[in-house]
Protein backbone atom coordinates (compact mmCIF):
# COMPACT_ATOMS: atom_id res chain seq x y z
CA UNK A 1 0.00 0.00 0.00
CA UNK A 2 1.19 3.26 -0.73
CA UNK A 3 0.04 7.29 -1.02
CA UNK A 4 1.47 8.57 -4.09
CA UNK A 5 3.76 11.09 -2.09
CA UNK A 6 7.28 10.33 -4.03
CA UNK A 7 10.28 10.05 -1.93
CA UNK A 8 13.53 9.86 -4.08
CA UNK A 9 13.57 10.01 -7.88
CA UNK A 10 15.72 7.25 -9.60
CA UNK A 11 17.65 6.97 -12.68
CA UNK A 12 17.50 3.39 -14.56
CA UNK A 13 21.21 2.68 -14.59
CA UNK A 14 20.33 -0.87 -16.82
CA UNK A 15 17.99 -3.07 -18.67
CA UNK A 16 18.47 -6.63 -19.06
CA UNK A 17 15.69 -9.36 -20.50
CA UNK A 18 15.36 -12.61 -19.14
CA UNK A 19 12.87 -14.31 -21.48
CA UNK A 20 9.55 -12.52 -21.15
CA UNK A 21 10.70 -11.05 -17.96
CA UNK A 22 12.63 -7.83 -17.48
CA UNK A 23 15.20 -6.86 -14.83
CA UNK A 24 15.68 -2.96 -14.26
CA UNK A 25 18.76 -1.70 -12.24
CA UNK A 26 17.60 1.53 -10.55
CA UNK A 27 20.37 4.19 -9.24
CA UNK A 28 18.61 6.13 -6.05
CA UNK A 29 19.97 7.10 -2.96
CA UNK A 30 16.92 5.37 -1.65
CA UNK A 31 18.91 2.16 -2.41
CA UNK A 32 20.96 2.29 0.76
CA UNK A 33 17.77 2.23 2.95
CA UNK A 34 16.26 -0.62 1.25
CA UNK A 35 16.00 -4.46 2.08
CA UNK A 36 15.76 -7.73 -0.26
CA UNK A 37 11.87 -8.49 -1.00
CA UNK A 38 10.53 -5.03 -0.15
CA UNK A 39 8.07 -3.69 -1.95
CA UNK A 40 8.79 -0.26 -4.09
CA UNK A 41 6.63 1.66 -6.27
CA UNK A 42 8.38 2.86 -9.71
CA UNK A 43 6.48 5.40 -11.77
CA UNK A 44 2.75 3.50 -9.92
CA UNK A 45 4.13 -0.01 -10.33
CA UNK A 46 4.85 -1.95 -7.41
CA UNK A 47 7.72 -4.13 -7.67
CA UNK A 48 9.59 -6.15 -5.39
CA UNK A 49 13.40 -5.42 -4.46
CA UNK A 50 15.77 -8.60 -5.44
CA UNK A 51 18.64 -7.08 -5.22
CA UNK A 52 21.09 -4.18 -3.86
CA UNK A 53 24.62 -3.17 -4.82
CA UNK A 54 25.72 0.45 -4.22
CA UNK A 55 23.62 3.13 -4.95
CA UNK A 56 21.66 0.34 -7.14
CA UNK A 57 19.06 -2.00 -6.58
CA UNK A 58 17.26 -4.56 -8.94
CA UNK A 59 13.82 -5.41 -9.44
CA UNK A 60 11.96 -8.03 -12.12
CA UNK A 61 9.15 -6.68 -14.26
CA UNK A 62 7.15 -9.76 -15.94
CA UNK A 63 5.48 -10.00 -19.21
CA UNK A 64 2.29 -9.00 -17.94
CA UNK A 65 3.63 -6.14 -15.76
CA UNK A 66 5.32 -5.13 -19.07
CA UNK A 67 2.18 -5.41 -21.13
CA UNK A 68 -0.13 -3.36 -18.96
CA UNK A 69 2.31 -0.20 -17.93
CA UNK A 70 4.81 1.83 -19.08
CA UNK A 71 7.49 -0.42 -18.21
CA UNK A 72 7.71 -1.84 -21.56
CA UNK A 73 8.85 1.88 -23.25
CA UNK A 74 11.41 2.56 -20.41
CA UNK A 75 15.09 3.35 -21.26
CA UNK A 76 18.38 3.78 -19.78
CA UNK A 77 18.88 7.13 -18.26
CA UNK A 78 15.26 7.26 -17.52
CA UNK A 79 13.68 8.84 -14.25
CA UNK A 80 11.24 7.34 -12.34
CA UNK A 81 9.15 7.94 -9.51
CA UNK A 82 9.93 6.27 -6.37
CA UNK A 83 7.83 5.44 -2.94
CA UNK A 84 8.47 2.62 -0.47
CA UNK A 85 5.34 1.20 0.92
CA UNK A 86 3.42 3.20 3.49
CA UNK A 87 3.96 2.34 7.17
CA UNK A 88 0.93 1.70 9.95
CA UNK A 89 0.37 4.90 11.52
CA UNK A 90 1.67 7.26 9.70
CA UNK A 91 0.24 9.88 8.07
CA UNK A 92 -1.58 9.09 4.79
CA UNK A 93 -0.81 12.65 2.76
CA UNK A 94 -1.74 11.43 -0.48
CA UNK A 95 -4.81 8.85 -0.53
CA UNK A 96 -4.67 5.42 -0.52
CA UNK A 97 -2.65 3.82 -3.95
CA UNK A 98 -1.82 -0.15 -4.13
CA UNK A 99 0.78 0.38 -6.35
CA UNK A 100 -1.47 -1.77 -9.09
CA UNK A 101 -1.36 0.16 -12.64
CA UNK A 102 -5.51 0.10 -14.00
CA UNK A 103 -4.16 0.96 -17.35
CA UNK A 104 -2.01 3.65 -19.14
CA UNK A 105 -2.37 6.73 -20.69
CA UNK A 106 -1.10 9.50 -23.06
CA UNK A 107 0.08 13.00 -22.07
CA UNK A 108 -1.89 15.23 -24.65
CA UNK A 109 -1.01 18.77 -23.13
CA UNK A 110 0.93 20.43 -21.18
CA UNK A 111 0.32 24.38 -20.02
CA UNK A 112 1.81 27.14 -18.26
CA UNK A 113 -0.99 27.57 -15.40
CA UNK A 114 0.99 31.07 -14.50
CA UNK A 115 2.38 29.28 -11.03
CA UNK A 116 1.70 25.54 -12.12
CA UNK A 117 1.58 23.31 -15.08
CA UNK A 118 -1.98 21.59 -15.80
CA UNK A 119 -1.68 18.42 -17.75
CA UNK A 120 -3.94 16.76 -19.67
CA UNK A 121 -4.21 13.51 -20.00
CA UNK A 122 -6.32 11.06 -22.88
CA UNK A 123 -7.12 7.03 -21.65
CA UNK A 124 -8.97 4.17 -23.34
CA UNK A 125 -12.14 4.82 -20.93
CA UNK A 126 -13.89 1.30 -22.60
CA UNK A 127 -11.63 -0.57 -20.08
CA UNK A 128 -14.83 0.75 -17.35
CA UNK A 129 -11.93 3.18 -15.04
CA UNK A 130 -13.17 7.54 -14.66
CA UNK A 131 -12.22 10.27 -12.65
CA UNK A 132 -14.34 12.62 -11.14
CA UNK A 133 -13.69 16.31 -10.22
CA UNK A 134 -11.69 17.10 -7.42
CA UNK A 135 -11.81 13.11 -7.24
CA UNK A 136 -8.02 11.65 -6.45
CA UNK A 137 -5.97 10.00 -9.42
CA UNK A 138 -1.97 8.36 -9.79
CA UNK A 139 -0.44 9.34 -12.24
CA UNK A 140 3.27 7.97 -12.70
CA UNK A 141 3.11 7.26 -8.79
CA UNK A 142 2.07 10.75 -7.74
CA UNK A 143 -1.12 11.39 -5.89
CA UNK A 144 -3.25 14.27 -7.78
CA UNK A 145 -6.21 15.90 -7.83
CA UNK A 146 -8.95 15.76 -10.93
CA UNK A 147 -9.19 19.64 -12.31
CA UNK A 148 -11.28 18.84 -15.19
CA UNK A 149 -13.20 15.17 -16.12
CA UNK A 150 -14.33 14.32 -19.28
CA UNK A 151 -14.71 10.31 -20.53
CA UNK A 152 -11.33 9.34 -21.66
CA UNK A 153 -9.74 12.90 -20.71
CA UNK A 154 -8.81 14.61 -17.35
CA UNK A 155 -6.57 17.27 -16.59
CA UNK A 156 -4.45 17.72 -13.40
CA UNK A 157 -2.62 21.15 -11.97
CA UNK A 158 0.88 20.57 -10.92
CA UNK A 159 2.54 23.02 -8.48
CA UNK A 160 6.06 23.87 -9.21
CA UNK A 161 7.63 21.47 -5.88
CA UNK A 162 5.58 18.47 -7.41
CA UNK A 163 7.26 19.39 -11.07
CA UNK A 164 11.02 19.34 -9.75
CA UNK A 165 10.89 16.58 -7.24
CA UNK A 166 9.05 13.95 -9.49
CA UNK A 167 10.06 12.90 -13.05
CA UNK A 168 7.06 15.27 -13.91
CA UNK A 169 9.63 17.66 -14.95
CA UNK A 170 10.68 15.13 -17.64
CA UNK A 171 7.56 14.73 -19.36
CA UNK A 172 6.63 15.59 -22.60
CA UNK A 173 3.46 15.56 -24.94
CA UNK A 174 2.98 12.25 -26.28
CA UNK A 175 4.50 10.23 -23.77
CA UNK A 176 2.72 6.60 -21.45
CA UNK A 177 2.16 7.25 -18.33
CA UNK A 178 0.79 4.18 -15.75
CA UNK A 179 -2.48 5.32 -14.34
CA UNK A 180 -3.91 3.97 -11.59
CA UNK A 181 -7.60 5.21 -10.55
CA UNK A 182 -9.19 6.07 -7.07
CA UNK A 183 -9.88 2.51 -5.50
CA UNK A 184 -12.79 3.77 -3.34
CA UNK A 185 -14.41 4.92 -6.89
CA UNK A 186 -13.59 1.40 -8.24
CA UNK A 187 -15.38 -0.12 -5.96
CA UNK A 188 -18.43 1.90 -6.42
CA UNK A 189 -18.67 1.92 -9.94
CA UNK A 190 -18.57 -1.93 -9.57
CA UNK A 191 -21.21 -1.81 -7.23
CA UNK A 192 -23.24 0.22 -9.27
CA UNK A 193 -22.75 -1.88 -12.45
CA UNK A 194 -23.32 -4.98 -11.08
CA UNK A 195 -26.83 -3.35 -9.56
CA UNK A 196 -27.63 -2.57 -13.59
CA UNK A 197 -26.79 -5.87 -14.14
CA UNK A 198 -29.07 -7.23 -11.72
CA UNK A 199 -31.90 -4.86 -13.10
Amino acid sequence: MFTGIVEKIGRIAKITPQGKNCHFFIESQLAAELKIDQSVAHNGVCLTVVGIENQQYEVVAINETLQKTSLSTWQVGDMVNLERAMKLGDRLDGHIVQGHVDQTGVCHSIEDAQGSRVFTFHYDPSLGNMTIEKGSITVNGVSLTVVNSQKGVFSVAVIPYTYEHTSFYTLKEGDVVNLEFDVIGKYVLAKVNALKLKN
